[in-house]
């Protein structure tokens, strides 16, 4: 434990002295020097990087420190460079980071600590990041018309994941909810337009593709009860 505290140390020192050598000598070579009170948001990154940091370093315990260092992390990435290249549409397009590095936090958790059931808040809170970041980039907001539908496919891939390969129910559940999430989805092509309707026209393809992939593959059979749920392997 001294140890790793120690080492810890020696980083933070490390980066501060890179820090007070870019600030008076590098920057300044290139022509680009700037006030040192713009670099506050690596505050606020260095605590995101210090739970980050502790959750690698240290036992199983702290790994789930990830789930607040990640969106920290983020959110100091995302406040700096606002602060050194000027504010402008950081946070209106880049906002869905954060929830992407919160869902990146619970992943990173589920991998480290080896329980499965992680990986459900994972991928439902990622999706929904990743839709945010499409509409955040597009201005598309209006699309959630029909992008609503991907919350069951979000739910359904959250339960096939903690299947594990042999929960049977969880599996019947999430490919239960993957095809709703599809049937809802092309249903709103066709009331829709435009490259709405495209889209949904693919989407029923890929879905009679799916059900066609699933009635050749067994789903797999319930382990004993004595098995423990948090078992990835």
């Amino acid at each position: 434990m001294e140890k790793r505290a120690t080492n810890l140390s020696g980083i933070l020192l490390m980066a501060l002295g890179g820090l007070a050598l870019l600030h008076t000598t590098i920057l300044p070579m290139l022509g680009w020097e700037f006030g040192l009170w713009r670099l506050w948001p690596m505050l606020v990154g260095a605590v995101g990087l210090g739970l980050v940091g502790t959750a690698v370093i240290l036992p199983r315990g702290f790994k789930p420190l990830f789930i607040p260092g990640m969106p920290v992390l983020a959110v100091g990435s995302l406040l700096l460079w606002g602060s050194l290249f000027g504010w402008g549409g950081v946070w209106a397009h880049f906002w869905p980071l954060v929830v992407i590095a919160l869902a990146v936090g619970f992943l990173l958790t589920a991998v480290f600590m080896r329980i499965i059931w992680f990986m459900i808040p994972a991928i439902i809170i990622g999706i929904n990041g990743l839709l945010f970041q499409f509409c955040a980039l597009t201005g598309l907001w209006q699309s959630w018309a029909i992008l609503w539908t991907l919350e069951p496919l979000a739910v359904g891939l959250a339960l096939l994941a903690a299947s594990g390969g042999h929960r049977r129910g969880l599996a019947t559940a999430g490919f239960t909810l993957l095809t709703i999430s599809l049937a809802a989805f092309s249903l709103m092509s066709f009331i829709l337009s435009g490259w709405v309707s495209i889209v949904g026209a693919l989407a029923l393809i890929l879905g009679g593709v799916f059900l066609l992939a699933r009635g050749r593959i067994a789903l797999p059979l319930e382990k004993p009860t004595k098995e423990k749920l948090y078992d990835v392997a």
